[in-house]
């Protein structure tokens, strides 16, 4: 059981499990899960780790479609940072205990500010990685709020 899903069973939020076999080689893992678990692709969502250009300690959280890019410029600015850039990949593992392509959002060693593309807000239920490659998490977009104290901004292009 990853942090992710215990952190979830801890605050009694209701969520599916999903698993699938992931290709550790694989650039795209997000459009890989989706294709993987038979999902459309706008309703699977990828965590992404960026920080404060000036100062690259400050890390945020971001929560987009996978068929999605984030815009650097709307993350700052939800974020109140000047300017922001993608945190460096040993970083941002470090900082959430997950590797690349297993993020989550839930369950991080460091709990980091969370925003959401707003896209999610008019979907039934969302994926996420549940912490680990080969293991997401259904639940509605809502709990990421709940949970996370996230907030919905608009974050792709």
């Amino acid at each position: 059981m990853t942090p992710a899903v215990q952190q979830l069973k801890k605050a009694k939020q209701v969520f599916q499990l999903l698993e699938y076999k992931s290709d550790p080689q694989q650039g795209n893992f997000g459009l890989d899960s989706a294709e993987k678990l038979g999902l459309p692709a706008e309703q699977v969502f990828k965590t992404l780790v960026a920080c404060d250009e000036h100062n690259p300690k400050t890390m945020v959280v971001a929560v987009v479609p996978v068929t999605g890019q984030l815009d650097l410029k709307a993350l700052a600015k939800a974020a109140k940072i000047k300017k922001m850039r993608m945190a460096e990949v040993p970083v941002a593992e470090r900082t959430t205990g997950y590797v690349k392509g297993g993020i989550s959002p839930f369950g991080q060693k460091k709990r980091l500010a969370t925003f959401v593309d707003s896209s999610a807000d008019n979907l039934t239920e969302i994926v996420v990685s549940a912490g680990k490659r080969g293991l997401s998490l259904q639940l509605n977009a809502k709990v990421l709020a709940t949970v996370l104290g996230a907030q919905f901004v608009t974050l792709s292009h």
